[in-house]
């Protein structure tokens, strides 16, 4: 019974998803008008330090609700929503059709860092073979993003970001595929702590705050190599 229930909010949450309208901005205007977010997101949107996120091929509205955000204060990072406040509406719809319109770039394949490889087992107190927890990891990963975790109350990913993590375009809901792990871990983990969002009836903030942290991990490293 729980698990019809908990099946069937999620069909309810997704069909009851709030459609964004988005009006379109000039994607060529974006380019010349994206230069000051280069330095952190990459001239494509493709963005080479792991901790800042790929733009490229974000769904338009997420983006231009993300920076409208910044601009207003309902989200905030020092940088972004300084950059965010000398923005016009023209120049978020520019910018944000900009992005969308570029290909992401794929991730290798994700490797543990050395403080995760080296914790031990409790039974022989050998170090863990990386290669073998990553695959115990994206196999964790694969099935909470599909089928979430009935026990813990965590809903399933696919729900509202898609088969592939390819997101829901009308309902703002970001695409998550091929995006960095570290990143996507340091989001999930802002949400479960209250960083990312005050708003305890945010729907990312009631997943994640009942997610672990082996949890926030797994599903991070399966997302980076979903295309």
């Amino acid at each position: 019974m729980k698990k019809k229930l908990l099946g069937l909010s999620l069909s309810l949450a997704f069909v009851s998803a709030p459609c964004i309208l988005h009006a379109e901005g000039n994607a060529n205007a974006g380019k010349d008008k994206s230069s000051s977010c280069t330095g952190c997101h990459g001239e494509n949107g493709n963005s080479a330090v792991p901790t800042f996120p790929k733009l490229a091929q974000q769904h338009a509205s997420y983006l231009e609700k993300q920076l409208q955000a910044f601009k207003e204060g309902t989200r905030n990072d020092p940088m972004m929503s300084s950059i965010a406040k000398t923005l016009n509406a023209e120049d978020i719809l520019d910018i944000a059709d900009y992005y969308a319109s570029k290909k992401i770039s794929l991730n290798a394949e994700p490797t543990l860092p050395p403080d995760d490889s080296d914790d031990e087992t409790a039974s022989t107190a050998k170090p863990l073979d990386p290669k073998v927890k990553m695959k115990e990891l994206m196999a964790q990963g694969r099935n909470l993003y599909r089928n979430g975790d009935i026990t813990h109350e965590v809903s399933a990913c696919i729900a509202c970001h898609g088969s592939n993590g390819e997101g829901n375009k009308p309902a703002a809901f970001p695409a998550l595929q091929s995006q960095h792990a570290d990143y996507l871990i340091k989001t999930l983990t802002d949400f479960k702590n209250g960083i990312r969002s005050t708003n305890p009836d945010n729907m990312m903030v009631m997943i994640a705050k009942k997610m672990t942290d082996e949890q926030i991990k797994a599903v991070s490293y399966r997302l980076s190599t979903m295309k």
